[in-house]
C-alpha cells in the first residue's frame, strides 16, 4: 500500500468553495492512483492454484522443449550444416555419340605354396623374385607375395564308423593329436561321419570344447563309411567361410554306400576354391595284420565286404587325389608315432606356406578349368639350390594345387 499524506481538512470559508472543490478533487485523484497500483498484487493473491509451481516461466519460443516444474530446459540444438556444394559440371555431350560405362571384373587368383625339403622341413627365406607362376602354359605375373604365420581356420573331419576296434582306435588318437596342436587364434570345428556327417562342434578357439566333442565319438550307429558325401557336404560349408581354410581327413580313404560318384567328388574338390586338403591315412596296422592272416572279408566293417588289397589301393589313391588337387599332403601313419609326427608337420605346412597372387593372362569368365604349375627358381632366373649345414644339396619339393576353374559369367 502506498501512504499519501493529506493536509488536515478544515472548514471551507464560505469565500473559498473553488479552493476547496480543487483540492477534494485532486485528492481523489490521488486515491484513484494508488489503488489501481495496488490491484495486480491482490488478484495474483487471489487467484487460485492450479499445481504448478507459481515461480515457472514461460518457455521462449528458441528453447525447443517441454517445461518442467522448475521452468523450460531447453534441448540442444545442431549446428546449422553448411550446405552441400554443387555437383560437377557435366562434361559436354559429343553430338553422335550414346552415353555408356565401362565396369571392368579383373580376377585374381591366390595359390598358396608350400616348399620343403623330401624329409617334410620347411624351407624359409624366399622371396617373390625365387617363384614362377604358370597358366596353362602361360607365364604369370605375380602381383601379391607374402608369408606369415596367421591363425588357421580348419575342419577336422573323421571317419568313425562301427567297423573295427583298431580302426576306431586310430581315429580318436589321430583327432587327439589334431586338438593338441591348435593355438589359441586358430578356428577349429570337428565333423564325424559314417552314413552321413554329423557336425560336433561348430567353429570355435576352445579347445576344451573340441576335446569334449571327441570324448563323445563312443558308439558309432552305422558301418556304412559315406566318404565321398561327406567330403562334398563338408566343402559346402566351409565355402561360406571367407579367407583361406583347410580340411584334414582323417580317413581310411574306403567309400561304401555314398550317392556320389567319384568323379562328381573330384569336380567338387577341383571347383572349390581356398580350401587345402590334408589327408590322414588309418587302417595301416589292420591292413598289415589282414595281409598275413588273410582275412580280406573281414578288413572293413563286421560284414564281409570283400576287401582286398585292391580296395585299399584305390583308398590310398583317392585320399592322395583329394590332396593333391588342393596342394596338400597325403599322410600314412605307419604306428603311434608316426601318428604325431605327421601332424606336427601338418601345422608346419599350415602356418608356413607362401601366398602367391596374380591376375590371369587369360581374363575370360568362361567356368573352364585352368592346369597351374609353381616353380622355385633363383634369383638370376636358373635352378634353385638348397644346401644344408654341411654345405650338401637338398632336394626339395614344391607342393601347390594344380588347377583351379575360373568364374563363370551367366549373360
Amino acid at each position: 500500500m502506498f501512504l499519501t499524506f493529506l493536509p488536515p481538512l478544515t472548514r471551507p470559508r464560505a469565500r473559498g468553495w473553488k479552493e476547496f472543490f480543487l483540492h477534494t478533487a485532486m485528492v481523489c485523484m490521488l486515491l484513484g492512483a494508488t489503488a489501481a497500483t495496488a490491484r495486480p498484487s491482490q488478484s495474483s493473491q487471489s487467484a487460485p492454484s492450479t499445481g504448478q509451481n507459481p515461480n515457472q516461466q514461460e518457455a521462449p519460443p528458441e528453447a525447443g522443449g517441454p517445461n518442467s516444474d522448475t521452468g523450460p530446459y531447453a534441448i540442444p540444438k545442431k549446428a546449422e550444416e553448411p550446405p552441400p556444394p554443387p555437383p560437377p559440371p557435366k562434361p559436354n555431350k559429343i553430338e553422335g555419340m550414346p552415353d555408356y560405362s565401362i565396369h571392368v571384373d579383373v580376377p585374381l587368383v591366390t595359390v598358396p605354396v608350400l616348399v620343403t625339403t623330401k624329409d617334410g622341413q620347411f624351407i624359409p627365406n624366399l622371396r617373390k623374385e625365387n617363384f614362377r607362376v604358370f597358366e596353362d602354359g602361360a607365364a604369370q605375373t605375380i602381383s601379391d607375395f607374402k608369408v606369415e604365420e596367421a591363425p588357421v581356420t580348419a575342419v577336422l573331419l573323421v571317419e568313425f564308423a562301427s567297423t573295427n576296434y583298431w580302426l576306431l582306435s586310430d581315429t580318436l588318437r589321430a583327432s587327439y593329436v589334431f586338438a593338441s596342436t591348435l593355438k589359441k587364434d586358430d578356428w577349429v570345428a570337428v565333423i564325424s561321419y559314417d552314413m552321413k556327417p554329423d557336425l560336433l562342434v561348430d567353429f570355435t578357439q576352445d579347445k576344451n570344447a573340441i576335446m569334449a566333442a571327441l570324448n563323445g565319438l563312443r558308439m558309432p550307429g552305422f558301418a556304412e563309411t559315406n566318404l565321398f558325401d561327406a567330403v562334398y557336404d563338408t566343402l559346402d560349408r566351409m565355402d561360406r567361410v571367407e579367407g583361406h581354410k583347410y580340411l584334414v581327413l582323417v580317413s581310411t580313404g574306403l567309400d561304401t554306400f555314398s550317392k556320389l560318384r567319384l568323379d562328381q567328388i573330384v569336380n567338387k574338390v577341383k571347383n572349390t576354391r581356398d580350401v587345402t586338403i590334408f589327408t590322414i591315412s588309418i587302417g595301416w596296422i589292420l591292413r598289415e595284420y589282414c595281409e598275413t592272416h588273410r582275412c580280406t572279408g573281414m578288413s572293413h566293417g563286421m560284414a564281409s565286404y570283400g576287401m582286398g588289397t585292391i580296395d585299399w589301393l584305390q583308398a590310398d589313391n583317392q585320399l592322395q587325389t583329394f590332396a593333391r588337387l588342393t596342394g596338400g599332403r597325403f599322410y600314412q601313419p605307419r604306428f603311434q608315432g608316426d601318428m604325431v609326427d605327421a601332424f606336427k608337420d601338418i601345422g608346419q605346412d599350415i602356418r608356413h606356406q607362401y601366398t602367391l597372387a596374380y591376375h590371369p593372362s587369360n581374363p575370360r569368365l568362361d567356368g573352364s578349368y585352368r592346369k597351374l604349375k609353381v616353380e622355385v627358381v633363383s634369383a638370376e632366373g636358373g635352378p634353385l639350390k638348397v644346401r644344408d649345414q654341411k654345405g650338401k644339396d637338398v632336394k626339395y619339393q614344391v607342393i601347390a594345387r594344380e588347377g583351379y576353374t575360373a568364374k563363370h559369367t551367366v549373360e
